[in-house]
């Protein structure tokens, strides 16, 4: 366990008035803290009942106090818990008490930074509870605590653990030749780097899972305008986001809605139509909308179905970034809903106004990005674990690579080395010091 030189102390509730209000302190000089500020005898894991003194005596408040000696703690550390009434100014009272008596306001992330540094918890860990905090749905409340649990961190060191048995079998065999290990034909090698490859995938996989459930999907809505693009907004989010009118060019600036499907985070963007105008306001609109298109997950091309396709608008859009044609206003050309697969991606034909055909853009939508609503045992993951896995990953099918073709023994050791690596870093087995910094800044002060 590391030993901090300071106390760090915070307000570990929202800003605010609130019935209750915690400060949490937590360092060497808790007990010390404690005895002035409460005058009181602790008692570990007890709650206790007490006035919160100010340096002459005078009562600030009053609450229950909560003492977890270390390593028995959250932090690792002496940690203690006051939990008064939740008005902003007496909470600031109570704090600066406890900053005179010697402690130091906590930066972001603090507390759980020392969790992480002092053992009590892994990075995905850790950065699972700040996910936790900021979960929007139900499924990604729970896949939040599996992370939490260890669920993802046992997959990853447990793949770390396998590799590291592997890498010692390949590289006594480089080391130590007068063994006469030819783990270059016997098989072995070859077998336990193929059945990494398939868990690896599995875990990628759910990986996936969890990264579309925490971070959402973001979808953009382009056309032209009276295409039907803010109508599919209201369609979708369930009320009147957007106004809509018969007049084209309604929509001047960025409308921005997230809603679930079916658990999923989505969140839309709807965009002014995309035309040659004079008008100042909706050029502005149009320019705003292609910098939301750049960051889109997918596109959302509004075609009226009366009219013919104009390839103006998909010419305009990235290459890189899947679009989907939606074929609107089925029900005046008298036209089934249905879905196509062309060359070039995906044709949908609904009826916005009639409620034709939603279904089956909800359910694409759902499956292009691979989401599973039945799938169990999803973690969230964030983008930095699946880029971590995808490089262990291609580090091992490169060492499959060196041992069938190459024959380069100290080829495969190396590989393996560096996927190690990569998915030791998900853990903070192998972390640096700016990763840790960008981490646990997110994090809400008092936590």
């Amino acid at each position: 366990m590391l030993i901090h030189q300071y106390t760090i102390a915070a307000i570990a509730t929202p800003p605010g008035n609130g019935g209750v209000g915690i400060i949490r302190i937590s360092g060497t000089n808790v007990t010390e803290i404690a005895q002035k500020i409460l005058n009181k005898p602790l008692k570990a894991r007890h709650a206790i009942y007490s006035a919160f003194l100010d340096e002459d005596n005078s009562v600030i408040d009053s609450g229950v106090c909560l003492y977890f000696p270390g390593p028995a703690s959250y932090t690792g550390e002496d940690t203690l818990e006051l939990q008064g009434h939740g008005g902003s100014v007496v909470l600031d009272m109570v704090l600066r008490r406890v900053i005179s008596l010697g402690a130091r306001i906590a930066k972001p992330g603090e507390f759980t930074e020392r969790a992480f540094l002092n053992g009590k918890l892994d990075l995905a860990q850790a950065e699972a509870i700040a996910d936790l905090i900021q979960s929007t749905t139900e499924q990604s409340v729970r896949s939040a605590q599996k992370s939490m649990q260890g669920v993802f961190s046992d997959q990853i060191n447990e793949l770390v653990t396998e590799l590291t048995e592997l890498r010692v079998y390949v590289e006594a065999a480089i080391d130590f030749v007068d063994e006469e290990i030819d783990f270059l034909s016997d098989g072995i090698v070859e077998n336990r780097i193929i059945r990494l490859i398939d868990k690896i995938q599995q875990i990628q996989k759910t990986a996936q899972q969890g990264r579309l459930l925490r971070d959402g999907m973001t979808v953009v809505l382009v056309g032209k305008p009276n295409a039907g693009k803010s109508s599919l907004l209201n369609a979708l989010a369930g009320h009147e986001a957007a106004i809509v009118t018969d007049i084209a060019g309604t929509t001047r600036d960025i409308l921005r809605e997230r809603i679930q499907l079916d658990g999923m985070p989505l969140h839309i963007i709807d965009t002014a139509g995309i035309r040659e105008s004079e008008n100042l306001i909706e050029k502005e609109g149009i320019r705003r909308a292609h910098l939301e298109i750049q960051k889109a997950d997918k596109i959302l091309l509004l075609i009226d179905a009366r009219e013919k396709e104009d390839d103006q608008i998909l010419k305009s859009l990235p290459i890189n970034i899947p679009v989907i044609k939606v074929f609107n206003k089925i029900d005046l050309i008298n036209t089934d809903p249905k879905l196509e697969k062309t060359e070039n991606g995906y044709k949908c034909y609904l009826s916005i106004k009639k409620n034709i055909g939603l279904d089956l853009l909800k359910a694409h939508l759902k499956d292009t990005v691979g989401f599973d609503t039945s799938a169990d045992n999803v973690f969230l993951a964030r983008r930095r674990h699946i880029e971590a896995i995808r490089i262990g990953s291609e580090f091992v099918e490169s060492a499959l690579t060196q041992l069938k073709i190459n024959k380069a023994g100290e080829l495969v050791a190396e590989d393996l080395r560096q996927a190690q690596i990569s998915f030791a870093e998900i853990t903070g087995t192998v972390s640096s010091d700016e990763l840790l910094g960008r981490i646990f800044s997110s994090f809400c002060i008092g936590k």
